[in-house]
Order: structure tokens, then sequence, then C-alpha cells
């Protein structure tokens, strides 16, 4: 099992969200050309309380947010827009990228605003989370450039429409 996934708030249950976490991450890491056999992610399902207090421990923002992610290490690209140095398996033993962390009040509010269907949004949140512990980010333009396309690739492959299209 690629995720390991710690459900806090039992209302992702009802959306499988262990099962739609390995569908993001294989499908994710597959299309890095990375196999998802390889390595481990630890994904924690919570409520907006428990993110905030992450959120605020972390990154000193203490408030809710969607989406929280733990690279295991950095893997930052040093050129904006250029792949990072993506992690190498291990012949030993499966290869820990880090840990997400992902709120259901946030998701589900987001999704209703969007008119989204919830496990497509925690699905692009999840693909989301896991090319940040892959060392894809969006603060500069040309990497939130190059990270929206992957994700934009990603989830068509998975049958979800672009989350970035004006009209979704």
């Amino acid at each position: 099992m690629l995720v390991d996934c710690l459900i806090e708030d039992h209302r992702w249950e009802a959306l499988r969200l262990g099962a739609l976490a390995e569908t993001a991450a294989c499908a994710t890491l597959t299309r890095l050309g990375l196999d998802p056999a390889a390595f481990e992610i630890s994904l924690l399902a919570c409520n907006n309380a428990r993110i905030a207090e992450l959120n605020a421990d972390f990154r000193g923002k203490p408030m809710p947010t969607n989406v929280l992610s733990w690279p295991s290490e950095e893997r930052a690209a040093k050129v904006p827009g250029a792949l990072p140095a993506l992690p190498q398996p291990d012949p030993r033993d499966a290869v820990e990228l880090g840990d997400i962390a992902i709120a259901y009040d946030t998701c589900a509010a987001e999704a209703a605003a969007e008119g989204k269907p919830l496990a497509d949004h925690a699905t692009h949140l999840l693909v989301h989370g896991t090319l940040h512990l892959l060392g894809f980010d969006h603060e500069r333009d040309p990497d939130a450039t190059l990270m929206e396309r992957l994700e934009t690739e990603i989830l068509g492959a998975l049958g979800i429409p672009n989350p970035y299209a004006q009209d979704n």
C-alpha cells in the first residue's frame, strides 16, 4: 500500500478517502515515471480544527486550510519551472515521501462552492499534496504553471475535469 491513511474525522469514510488517496498518489507517481510500489505516504484525514492547529504550528497561520504537506526531504527545483530532483527508489525498503493532512470541512465547502463533486475535489487536493511531497511548488510563476499543468494532466487521466478551467 502506497498511502497509510489515518482517519480522524469519520465523515471521510463515506468518501472512501483511503482508496481515493491511493488512486491519486499512484496516478501522480506513475505520470512522473516513478513506481508507486517503491514509495510511501502518510495521510491524516481530519477536520478544520485539527488542520488549523497544524497550520498554526508549522506555518504560523492559525486558520483552517484544505491541505497541508510535509515532504520527507527538500526536493525543490533550483531553476524556476524545472522539474525537482525526484526521489530514487531504495531496493531494500519503500521510500517515505512525507505526510499530507486534508480537512473535511474546508474541502467539502470548497467543492460545494465550486459545484464540484467532493470526491473530485479531494482527489485534486491529494494530487496537489503528492506533488508537493515530490518537490513541486507554486511560489514562483513558472513553478505554478508546471504544477498546474501536471495536476490537470493527472486528473484528466482519472476522468476529472480541469480544476483550473473557468467553466467548471
